[in-house]
């Protein structure tokens, strides 16, 4: 009996091992703060919403849709820390010859490139309230609008979608045969928005194939509640950005925002999200209320409020974009994120931009 006991503890010591060192860990490394309200070639920097790093170049979302566009520039690193942040063109998205851009409300959040087409994919949150559904598409590198893709039936009904918490983040797939698309909040008949009592809150994160344009492939991500009480008028916790760094492992920013606390009001968390053979496909399910699920399993890799003292003024931002930057010095990979200003409407906000270190236990 004693030998049996030894033998399992030995066991479980062993699989503890092999989890630990596939376990990443995140790391601080720097901050750099972008000057508010520059102009470039009669725009203004700001609203920066997604991030992506392709073919040693940086492409930048604006989350404008009055002028819609993408910006095209640097991020500088150097001894693992960020010099500076430069722009070198602006991408407009204004094509005459098609009518998909008039007849949509492009409310960009998300940009990646190709790095063999150089297609620029684009995610669009759409206005709910003025009957506009969210869109993906797809533009050449110079805003010419290309094609778009079919949303899944679950996602293309303006009755179960919640204004202003649709499309937010994208992301390649490790493959690079598809792509990644999540919601920020639940559809209503999903789940409750998160709030400081712990409910159920999914979201749904869906993958589309290149080849046929369409979803094939949709899980749900169960979001955190509102670690702190609720406060003021607006108490909201949604998923901004995701990005996957291996087959079915991603890394998923979840914020956070309480307006009562002003400048201190966002809560940012960075979680590992696994799909695993139990994770449900919710593909063709139209409400998770009255369905039974598993969702991705999770894991928080950085609470920023952890790092706080190391930002300026102690302010962590309103973070939603996240992209790999480049090798470090030490050979391990990095991830860059920056926040979104909303062009200050709101008072005063940051274009903060944040280096990571990726630790990976081999």
């Amino acid at each position: 009996m004693m030998k049996n006991f030894v033998f399992l503890v030995l066991i479980i010591f062993l699989f503890s091992c092999v989890v630990n060192k596939e376990k990443v860990e995140l790391n601080f490394l720097d901050e750099y703060i972008l000057a508010d309200s520059l102009s470039f070639s009669n725009t203004i920097i700001g609203g920066l919403s997604g991030l992506d790093f392709t073919n040693n170049q940086y492409y930048f979302v604006v989350d404008d849709a009055r002028n819609p566009r993408i910006l095209i520039g640097n991020i500088n690193i150097e001894n693992d820390k960020i010099l500076n942040v430069g722009f070198s063109k602006v991408v407009l998205l204004n094509d005459t010859l098609s009518k998909f851009y008039s007849q949509n409300i492009l409310d960009l959040e998300s940009v990646f490139m190709d790095e063999k087409t150089e297609e620029i994919y684009l995610v669009s949150e759409g206005s709910i309230n003025k009957e506009k559904l969210p869109t993906v598409f797809k533009t050449d590198k110079n805003g010419k609008f290309l094609e778009s893709f079919e949303l899944p039936k679950n996602l293309s009904n303006l009755h179960t979608i919640k204004h202003n918490a649709v499309f937010e983040g994208s992301s390649k797939s490790f493959d690079s045969k598809g792509f990644w698309v999540t919601m920020e909040a639940p559809l209503k008949v999903d789940g409750e928005e998160p709030s400081f009592k712990k409910q159920s809150s999914p979201i749904r994160i869906t993958y589309f194939d290149k080849s046929s344009k369409k979803a094939t492939k949709q899980f749900a991500y169960q979001l955190e509640h509102i670690s702190k009480p609720s406060s003021g008028s607006i108490n909201l916790n949604g998923v901004t950005a995701i990005l996957e760094f291996k087959e079915n492992h991603f890394f998923v920013l979840e914020r956070a925002y309480q307006n009562e606390f002003g400048s201190y009001g966002n809560t940012i968390r960075i979680f590992e999200a696994i799909i695993d053979e139990a994770t449900t496909n919710i593909l063709e399910i139209d409400s998770l209320k009255s369905t039974k699920f598993k969702t991705l399993n999770k894991r928080l890799l950085l609470d920023f409020d952890v790092i706080k003292n190391k930002l300026t003024d102690k302010i962590i931002d309103n973070i939603e974009g996240i992209t790999f930057g480049p090798t470090l010095s030490n050979g391990n990979k990095s991830l860059i994120l920056i926040s979104d200003d909303n062009f200050q409407i709101y008072g005063k906000q940051l274009n903060q931009f944040i280096l990571l270190e990726i630790k990976e236990n081999k």
